[in-house]
């Protein structure tokens, strides 16, 4: 663990796997990076863009290489002296058909099936009509609608049956051929047919719970397939008389129809996913259902090859994938770092401003959102909150505050998107009430305002209170008084002995196998809510200053000091210094670069205000009708700007997503024509006027130097803070991705390899290739170096000392020491320095000291920081004798 320095995060699908991989290995290394950091590998399903919806854990994904590809791509990293990291996902897998054997055995089998806990599925079906089914929300119409339409057919291929809907195939519960069997037994005398038909019938139920009866259903439907083959596979074969069957079926709508209500699950039009689905998602994805990881038997399954890795050195470590998604994450991390001691570990924990992580998970830390947010508000200039709040006002005529946006989100979210999960809750809580006189009188709906309104509350994304061992940390019960207390407040109409009892059971003030199913469960449904509702929804739209629109970010807030910042640091050395450090990731709103660059309007809130008034007045029509709205338009923008220069397709592409997402004025599932015939037509006018064109990219160039020394002035600090730095794939230049699919546009290793060698072999950057994002490779490339070569001074002892500031510019200053030989000195607010340093001065230690990047030495004492930066925006010195330039070698 002690040899992870930094990590290099890469994006695996089928156009670039393991081999592609393995062929930069070797760049990496020279780089300086020390690991590589693998989105998912296991088993995806056909086709996965990104990894996360697993269908066997127990195989690598074959479309990336499979284990022969893995092999030889650690073998390469380990001849270069790079260790790898997994990005692995326990919360959930993919609903895939065949792919997923686990799943496909549920349907076939249902409660009987041995996978059937596996999967957090509520068999107790609310509607009795129905019974113990699985609802598959896949058809694009009503079930009768499609049924009449014979767009549902039951098959045979060899001896499975299945039922095809278009490119779907679910499988067919063995009982339900009995009448099949029989029918074509009766046709054709066949007594083989007869016999599998009287089996078939008294094969145990798919419902039964009886762990000896599950197994004989199993054993019989092996044998009985087994029969059903040699059948096939005799000269009397009775395989055209079971086609002829399934054809006659197939033209009955009736009886097909009674066909697949015998199956274990029940066939449905996609929207009735919104209320009925009886299994737990990740988030609103209906095709990625959670797993029960909670189960010991389901860990050891879905861990068991990322395990064996982990002991036999193959990979150092693991990054965990939504971890607020399980029943219990603590205690999910102690059995895990009981299974790997040695391993680092990070997990993808969404923590909110003032939130820690729980001290009892055992955990390297987080994935590193909250320094993201934090280097991005220290670049922004509190100044510009008055002027670009009073823009945005006037611009869209919106003033409500983000608590109010949010509020109204989270709710959309639990109404029009979580809706089968609110009701799982209600049904329990039902019960619960049902057993209490004092609250048997309250209807269901009271129930489920009453569980919207304690997860909208919630100012987290979760708590992490343990009923069954009845565990209710300090900082949980706040939470969840301070959001009865606020749900008192907003919902005056709801009655308050209700808000009190709810407030009480997920305090454990009231107990039971039922009560704390239900404080768990509640649980893993306020994150969605938080996601869908913040992260996925309020953050497209509420964009008075998109840059702080940011995956755990507070959008609210407008800027910190660098006092702050400081503070924010020696709290993560306290607390987990050996946590990932991150600026750009495949889940950002925006890349680094673009975050960087747009944090510069801040510090010019009148310029912009001149020039995207004038942009968004160029590309209205003079009559109103098919005009976009001001709030659209000023996104289109903000988000012109700060990914200039951007093609059409880009900005057309990401527009969509984005106003797809806000659920505004056009949404996923219902597209509002006119309103994407107007963005598309309004992108159009844009990329046509050349004029309009050449004034953005004037702007652009105006405040390109203080973009640039924005983004060098993140990069060196995430470098150089307490943690473990990682580098998303293509950010070693100048990057300007927007969201996923954006973010993940293939990366030029040609163009980063080429620059990389005019670094090492003395092509500065300080001064040139600035273009091309030269002197942001530099800049990583010698601090990774540094970090191999003076490990003494970022290691988790090395300690974090703030250099102080005085004079009239300290607060664009931002200084502090690592260990016994490094000082850090980066810009902020560069727009203010136009006249210089003036006073300022800054008190370097004592010692002579060399600057990584020109070579240049300073002797310690209070020095104007325009000495530091008179030829580049950053600075990092090491003691004198010990210069980077002088390791090199021996780092490499």
């Amino acid at each position: 663990m002690t040899g992870i320095r930094s990590t290099y995060r890469v994006q695996l699908h089928a156009g670039f796997d393991f081999e592609a991989l393995s062929e930069i290995v070797d760049y990496l290394a020279e780089l300086g990076v020390s690991h590589i950091y693998l989105s998912p590998v296991l088993q995806a399903r056909k086709g996965s863009a990104h990894g996360y919806d697993v269908v066997n854990p127990k195989e690598v994904n074959p479309e990336l290489g499979g284990i022969e590809g893995f092999r030889r791509l650690q073998s390469r990293a380990h001849e270069a002296g790079m260790g790898l990291i997994v990005d692995i996902v326990p919360n959930h897998m993919a609903v895939a058909g065949r792919e997923n054997r686990w799943w496909w055995d549920v349907l076939e089998n249902g409660p009987a099936s041995r996978y059937a806990h596996y999967f957090d599925i509520s068999w107790e079906n609310p509607d009795p009509r129905f019974g113990q089914k699985i609802l598959l929300p896949v058809l694009g119409n009503h079930y009768g609608r499609v049924l009449k339409a014979g767009e549902l057919t039951a098959a045979r291929r060899g001896p499975e049956f299945y039922i095809e809907y278009f490119d779907h195939e679910f499988p067919v519960a063995p009982e339900s051929l009995a009448g099949i069997f029989e029918e074509a037994a009766r046709r054709s005398g066949n007594d083989g047919l007869h016999f599998l038909a009287d089996m078939l019938r008294v094969m145990p139920s798919p419902l039964t719970t009886d762990k000896q009866d599950i197994e004989r259903r199993h054993r019989m439907k092996s044998q009985l397939g087994a029969l059903l083959s040699r059948m096939l596979d005799s000269q009397a074969s009775p395989e055209g008389v079971l086609d002829e069957t399934i054809t006659e079926l197939n033209q009955d709508a009736e009886r097909l129809h009674d066909f697949l209500e015998r199956q274990n699950y029940r066939l449905s039009y996609w929207r009735a996913a919104s209320r009925d689905l009886g299994y737990r998602r990740f988030f609103d994805v209906n095709d990625l259902i959670a797993l029960r990881m909670e189960d010991p038997q389901v860990f050891e399954e879905t861990h068991e090859l990322v395990l064996a890795w982990l002991r036999s050195g193959a990979i150092d470590g693991l990054r965990i994938d939504h971890p607020d998604g399980l029943h219990n994450p603590r205690e999910y991390f102690e059995r895990l770092r009981a299974r790997s001691p040695g391993a680092w570990i990070v997990v993808e924990k969404i923590l909110h401003r003032g939130e820690q992580l729980p001290p009892d998970w055992s955990v390297d830390g987080t994935t590193g959102y909250e320094f993201l947010n934090d280097a991005a508000e220290l670049l922004v200039d509190p100044e510009g909150e008055e002027p670009l709040t009073r823009l945005y006002e006037s611009l869209t005529g919106e003033s409500q505050t983000l608590a109010e946006e949010q509020y109204e989100k989270k709710y959309m979210a639990v109404r029009d998107l979580l809706g089968s999960d609110l009701e799982r809750l209600a049904e329990q809580l039902t019960e619960i009430c049902a057993a209490r006189r004092e609250f048997r009188d309250f209807t269901r709906e009271d129930l489920r305002e009453a569980i919207t309104e304690f997860a909208v509350a919630l100012p987290v994304y979760r708590t992490y209170i343990e009923a069954g061992e009845g565990r209710c940390r300090t900082e949980d019960r706040h939470i969840i008084e301070n959001a009865a207390a606020w749900v008192s407040e907003r919902r005056p109409d709801l009655d308050e002995d209700l808000v009190t009892f709810v407030r009480d059971l997920l305090l454990l003030r009231h107990t039971g196998p039922l009560e704390g199913e239900f404080v768990m469960r509640f649980q893993q449904f306020a994150g969605p809510v938080m996601a869908k509702g913040v992260e996925d929804t309020a953050f497209y739209t509420w964009l008075r200053f998109p840059a702080l629109n940011e995956v755990g970010g507070d959008p609210s807030l407008f800027g910190i000091t660098p006092e702050e910042f400081h503070r924010g640091q020696e709290k993560h050395m306290r607390a987990h210094p050996r946590a990932m450090l991150t600026t750009s990731t495949h889940d950002t709103k925006r890349s680094e670069d673009v975050r960087a660059r747009l944090a510069v309007l801040s510090e010019i809130p009148d310029r912009w205000e001149e020039a995207v008034r004038r942009w968004m007045g160029a590309v209205r029509k003079k009559r109103r009708a098919g005009n976009l709205d001001p709030k659209t338009l000023y996104l289109l923008f903000q988000t012109a700007i700060g990914a200039w220069p951007i093609d059409e397709e880009r900005l057309h592409d990401y527009m969509l997503k984005a106003t797809r997402e806000g659920k505004e004025k056009t949404t996923w599932t219902r597209p509002d024509e006119a309103f994407e015939a107007a963005l598309d037509k309004t992108i159009k006018r844009l990329f046509a006027d050349k004029a309009l064109l050449a004034e953005i990219g004037a702007f652009r160039d105006s405040i390109a130097s203080a973009a640039n020394s924005n983004a060098l002035a993140q990069l060196t600090l995430k470098l150089t803070c307490p943690g473990v730095p990682d580098i998303y794939q293509g950010t070693e230049l100048w990057n300007l991705s927007l969201v996923d699919p954006d973010n993940r546009r293939p990366v030029d290793y040609k163009q980063r390899r080429n620059l990389l060698k005019d670094i090492r072999e003395g092509r500065s950057g300080l001064s040139e290739g600035w273009e091309d994002g030269l002197p942001k490779m530099l800049v990583l490339h010698r601090l990774l170096k540094l970090r191999a070569a003076r490990p003494e001074c970022f290691k988790a002892e090395a300690g974090y000392t703030p250099l102080s500031a005085e004079g009239s510019h300290a607060d664009c200053l931002l200084a502090f020491g690592r260990g016994p030989g490094v000082l850090v000195f980066v810009q902020r607010l560069t727009m203010r320095l136009a006249g210089g340093w003036g006073d300022t001065k800054v008190h370097a230690p004592e010692g002579t000291w060399r600057e990584v990047f020109s070579g240049r030495t300073i002797k310690g004492g209070d020095i104007s920081p325009g000495a530091f930066f008179e030829h580049f925006p950053v600075a990092v010195f090491e003691s004198a004798g010990e210069a980077v330039s002088s390791q090199e070698e021996k780092a490499t």
